[in-house]
């Protein structure tokens, strides 16, 4: 005997009903913002202490910190492996994955890691362990960026996203949006500032000075450097990072109203930067600074677009050859003849790598120009035959991009890198 037509209704109602429920609560189990913490279940890895020479071969680009994990950028996670001379990439000491954010950048002081996300949040996770340190608010980058599949981008040019040391000792790590920016403490998250990088504006100019401030980067003496073109000429501001007071604002003597400015001599994400490249329309290459205390003093020898400024050092690549020049001075301080022609790869505080045309990693102390190290950039049967990409040097590591000759920056990541292993990793 059936059911009557009305309970038959509701009982088929009520089927309905609670499979509605059960789609609801998977989608919204699959699609709700979340966040996945997976720490470390070893004790945290001594110091690497390498051999001079390659060191292997990774599928993403590494970022060295502490001088004992890599750390990996991924689309909705960031991640470590151990040792940081590792030969290939391990099985992930710690983990970290957000959802339906995507990571835009990741910086690193000491143990702390910090990520920056789509959404603009910022979550700092302690590098021993993989935990959250804790998560703060700030702006959401500034449009979309092209990431290839290494991630070299997100870990090594971060935008956006710096880390600051004032005068006090204290860190800011500062974050700049489309609008606004701001600065927490490093130690804890506590937001210690916010700007805004745009101007109010008339009602059918809304976007006459959009993006009017652009952050360049920190100075080693904590300050964050901004190019402001929003009211006249473009002006290079110099504000404190860890409490957002502007001190100087400063023009290069007979600019013209449009300024382009280059930090050099930072470390990793335009920070510690303790010099300066500026150009404008009739100023080619352009002009190098020397950043302190006070004003910018003139450098003649940063001058050159390939200068890079290594301590007092500033180095630059003539005619084939290294030559290293006081920057403060320009007295020639030595030149390295005698090598095939290089090209300037990289630098760190300590030394000075460059690439043969034949992929040979040359590296030099930038005070004497003495050689330290010299070794062809090969690993097992990929051979030489690359073309370099990104790189990155820190901790007296190298790490290059390989990418298959001819070089096609249109192309697709299978066709633009060398192998599905395209970064080699190297101890100088």
């Amino acid at each position: 005997m059936g059911f009557p037509n009305g309970r038959r209704r509701i009982a088929v109602a009520v089927a309905a009903l609670l499979a509605t429920v059960a789609v609801a609560a998977t989608v919204y189990r699959v699609l709700a913002p979340a966040e996945v913490v997976t720490p470390a279940r070893a004790g945290y890895p001594p110091a690497a202490s390498p051999t001079v020479g390659v060191v292997g071969r990774l599928p993403v680009a590494p970022l060295v910190v502490d001088g004992r994990l890599r750390v990996y950028a991924a689309h909705r996670q960031v991640y470590a492996d151990r040792p940081a001379d590792g030969r290939y990439r391990t099985t992930p000491y710690w983990s970290y994955r957000r959802w339906p954010a995507t990571l835009d950048g990741v910086v690193a002081s000491g143990t702390t890691v910090v990520t920056r996300w789509s959404d603009g949040r910022l979550v700092a996770l302690d590098a021993r362990t993989g935990r959250v340190a804790w998560r703060a608010d700030g702006p959401a980058p500034a449009g979309e960026r092209t990431v290839r599949r290494t991630g070299a981008a997100t870990v090594w040019d971060p935008r956006g996203l710096l880390v600051a040391r004032g005068s006090d000792g204290r860190q800011a790590v500062v974050a700049a949006g489309a609008e606004r920016m701001s600065a927490v403490d490093l130690a804890d998250g506590r937001e210690l500032w916010q700007s805004h990088l745009t101007v109010t504006v008339p009602p059918g100019d809304a976007d006459a000075f959009a993006g009017c401030r652009d952050a360049l980067g920190a100075t080693g003496s904590g300050q964050v450097m901004i190019v402001d073109s929003c009211a006249g000429p473009a002006v290079v501001e110099f504000r404190d990072a860890v409490t957002g007071a502007v001190g100087l604002r400063w023009r290069p003597p007979d600019a013209g109203d449009e300024l382009v400015a280059t930090p050099v001599g930072c470390g990793t994400g335009r920070t510690g930067c303790t010099g300066l490249r500026t150009a404008g329309p009739g100023d080619e290459p352009g002009r190098g600074w020397l950043l302190g205390a006070g004003a910018p003093v003139a450098a003649p020898a940063l001058d050159r677009p390939d200068a890079e400024l290594v301590g007092g050092t500033a180095v630059a690549v003539v005619d084939g050859v290294p030559v290293g020049r006081s920057a403060r001075t320009g007295a020639e301080l030595w030149r390295r003849v005698g090598l095939p022609p290089v090209r300037l790869l990289a630098v760190q505080p300590d030394r000075v790598h460059l690439l043969t045309e034949t992929n040979d990693l040359v590296t030099l102390d930038p005070a004497t120009g003495a050689q330290r190290s010299f070794f062809a950039l090969n690993v097992g049967s990929d051979g030489i035959g690359w073309a370099p990409g990104a790189a990155y040097a820190a901790d007296g590591f190298v790490a290059v991009e390989r990418l298959r000759k001819p070089v096609d920056p249109t192309g697709d990541d299978r066709r633009y890198y060398l192998t599905s292993e395209p970064l080699i990793l190297a101890a100088t």
